[in-house]
């Protein structure tokens, strides 16, 4: 079970987009995650007239590192750290570290 999941929304600790809070979008088997808005390259497309793709430089969303984001706590309105409980159910949940649970 993973800490961060995608629908997770995050804020990033560390590089040129720190304090930007975003949505996970995609989580990769590499411990990368592509968050929206975040870490946002110019890519330079070739045009395509068989597909009819215009060429120019486009924005494009780059993956990141999963330890530099956090997810978002919104009754503390900060990143928190993440942990797992076991219910007396057996079912296992996440939780932030201040004790509140993330899956509502």
């Amino acid at each position: 079970m993973k800490k961060i999941r995608k629908g997770d929304e995050v804020i990033v600790t560390t590089g040129k987009d720190k304090g930007r809070r975003g949505t996970v979008l995609q989580v990769f088997a590499d411990d990368r995650v592509l968050v929206e808005g975040v870490n946002i390259a110019k890519k330079h497309i070739k045009p395509n007239p068989n597909i009819g793709e215009a060429g120019g430089i486009k924005d494009t969303a780059m993956p990141m590192d999963v330890s530099n984001v956090l997810v978002f706590n919104p009754k503390s309105k900060k990143g928190e750290r993440i942990g797992f409980k076991v219910n007396e159910d057996g079912s296992k949940v996440r939780v932030f570290k201040s004790g509140d649970a993330v899956d509502i």
